[in-house]
């Protein structure tokens, strides 16, 4: 069989509401999660043993093989599926880690897909969801790279939802915040009381109104980054310092941030003023959606 190839699109938080936190110590959050056009590439030469080779612009900070979410999902899946077929990836990480995107779970939901390619399966006909949040938190929202809405810890999702595409820029100021730490900052006790959801309802299809939607539901866990590493509040200045930004936000637990952009044109300009001004931040012009 030939080789398989994936991409693993980052994964971006709109909005992120933290509602309380379970028992269990698990904090539920209520999220809109959309995917960037901007991904790692995983690919899978179908064979009998299971490996890993990682490469690419950020491999050097994606940690040892044996914690790499990639082998983790395989591992999980071939333990469910008998005389599942696997093989060789190859991971090109090109995304920033410990970034705030999701990047790991990403991968390890591309393994699933490519898996279930690989077999000649229907991603329906293997237990992928279910197995999905076994591996990461993240990973069920990425298993199938859509618009949606993220509630509980991760588990409960909506069906894909209907948006504008959004032009954007994203900057990572190469800082690393542990996502623990700054959900700790919250200071949410356990089994303490969860604020409602927001309802459902279907997103604005234009780009102004669905930005003022965006404007109405942030990013809980964007003040704690900012106590942790003060460079996000810089990073979040310097988008709206740039021309036609609509909207600048902290995606996840950072430090990753988003500029949404009136245009592309508009977009790539400022990912070039911004690259030029901080040559040491990873800046991309990019589409949401």
């Amino acid at each position: 069989m030939a080789v398989l190839v994936e991409p693993a699109p980052a994964k971006i938080n709109l909005t992120l509401a933290v509602l309380g936190r379970r028992a269990d110590g698990y904090h539920m959050l209520d999220s809109l999660v959309v995917f960037a056009g901007i991904a790692d590439r995983l690919t899978l030469s179908p064979g009998p043993a299971l490996s890993l080779a990682v490469r690419g612009a950020t491999a050097e900070q994606a940690g040892p093989l044996d914690d790499n979410l990639v082998l983790k999902a395989a591992r999980a899946l071939a333990a469910a599926v008998p005389d599942l077929k696997l093989g060789r990836f190859t991971l090109d990480k090109r995304l920033p880690v410990a970034a705030g995107l999701g990047g790991g779970s990403s991968d390890a939901a591309a393994a699933l897909r490519l898996l279930a390619r690989a077999n000649r399966r229907k991603p329906g006909s293997l237990p992928l969801q279910k197995i999905a949040p076994m591996i990461g938190a993240d990973v069920p929202v990425c298993v199938d790279p859509r618009p949606r809405r993220m509630r509980g810890i991760g588990e409960a999702l909506s069906a894909p939802l209907k948006m504008p595409k959004l032009a954007a820029v994203m900057i990572n100021p190469g800082v690393a915040v542990p996502t623990k730490d700054v959900f700790m900052r919250l200071g949410l006790k356990p089994g303490g009381p969860v604020r409602r959801a927001a309802p459902s309802r279907a997103l604005p299809r234009g780009v102004e109104a669905f930005v003022e939607y965006l404007f109405r539901h942030g990013n809980d866990l964007e003040a704690p980054a900012v106590e942790m590493e003060p460079v996000i509040a810089r990073v979040l200045d310097s988008f709206r310092g740039t021309k036609d930004c609509l909207l600048a936000r902290m995606s996840g637990s950072g430090a990753t941030c988003f500029g949404i952009y009136g245009s592309p044109r508009a977009a790539n300009a400022a990912a070039r003023s911004l690259a030029a001004a901080e040559p040491k931040w990873w800046v991309r012009a990019t589409t949401f959606g």
